[in-house]
């Protein structure tokens, strides 16, 4: 027996089931006394199902997230939701204005959260998001990439302890998995303290845009609403079996000077394998940066200069390479054309 969904408010509009409603929540002015307001699209099924929120731009410059949701609003399968989903393409709009990172009192919106009504403008941000967004869901997608000049593989992290949260981590369909201990203030953490389960989508770099990273978010949405029963299942199996890793780390340089012959983002490599070779202007001194472990790249500088103990590479461990080096093939070949809506 099909039972018909229930009505959402967010801030002082409420959507009805087989509604689709545009919602702007108001955020601190700029001192222009220009109003600014985050937006939300809100999809209210007319079948009842869960709620699920997908959030991008937390950190401002980090821009693949919007793009995967602006193109994940185009999908005509929408139209057949269950449940509603919670559409919030940029949550720092203070940062997205600035492409920067922060908000304009230089505080980081993922260490905010819970937030306040009466603190600092970081704290006033995650206190909205918090009551609007997060108080009505009971799942979350939350979108970023790596930081300025670093480069992240596509990946998910999360609390891989939470039965719940490793079901929907292994629905998405990213090529790597990892358990990623959860921290003080961010958003992840408040919605875990709350029993939500939430998954972090890692993928690309700031100011960029990135197709495979793109193409690959989109898909692991739509196979996270499949899977939690928001979409019909989809007739065709998922192609990418993910691979997961319980530990990773960064290989730094160990001395300053040019950095070339880089391995690439997304690479599987062995211990004791070159990954850049380092050296000074001149020309007369060289030194090898080696891989300490068996694994992929998942992470990287794109700076051909380093500085002694600057992070180059962000290694995740695996004993089987191989079978790493086939998950990361067919994830690629897998994002070569659109997600279909089926």
């Amino acid at each position: 027996m099909k039972t018909k969904n229930k009505p959402i408010t967010i801030g002082d509009t409420k959507v009805n089931p087989g509604e689709r409603v545009n919602v702007s929540l108001p955020v601190a002015d700029l001192y222009t006394s220009t109003s600014l307001s985050m937006p939300v699209q809100v999809i209210c099924g007319r079948q009842a199902g869960p709620v699920l929120f997908v959030s991008a731009a937390i950190h401002g410059d980090e821009l693949n997230g919007v793009e995967i949701i602006r193109r994940l609003l185009k999908r005509k399968i929408l139209r057949s939701i269950r449940g509603t989903l919670l559409a919030v393409p940029i949550v720092n709009v203070h940062g997205f204005l600035d492409q920067s990172r922060y908000l304009p009192d230089r505080r980081d919106l993922n260490r905010s959260f819970p937030g306040s009504s009466k603190g600092s403008i970081a704290a006033r941000l995650a206190n909205l998001f918090t009551k609007q967004i997060l108080a009505n869901a009971d799942c979350g997608l939350d979108l970023h990439t790596g930081a300025i000049n670093r480069s992240n593989f596509p990946q998910i992290r999360a609390n891989l302890d939470d039965e719940r949260t490793l079901e929907i981590a292994n629905a998405f369909g990213a090529p790597v998995i990892i358990n990623s201990n959860i921290r003080d203030g961010s958003l992840r953490g408040c919605a875990s303290e709350r029993g939500m389960p939430m998954l972090i989508y890692e993928a690309g770099e700031a100011l960029r845009f990135d197709e495979t990273c793109i193409r690959g978010g989109i898909r692991g949405i739509l196979n996270v609403m499949r899977h939690i029963g928001m979409l019909p299942e989809n007739k065709k199996p998922q192609r990418v079996k993910p691979i997961v890793a319980r530990s990773t780390q960064w290989v730094r340089a160990g001395t300053s000077g040019i950095v070339t012959g880089k391995a690439k983002l997304g690479s599987t490599v062995q211990k004791g394998q070159r990954l850049a070779t380092i050296s000074d202007p001149l020309g007369d001194a060289e030194e090898g940066v080696i891989s300490p472990c068996d694994g992929i790249v998942i992470g990287r500088s794109n700076l051909p200069l380093a500085h002694e103990g600057d992070a180059l590479f962000n290694l995740s461990s695996f004993k089987d390479v191989p079978m790493a080096a086939d998950v990361v093939e067919t994830f690629a070949s897998a994002h070569q054309e659109e997600p279909m809506d089926s």
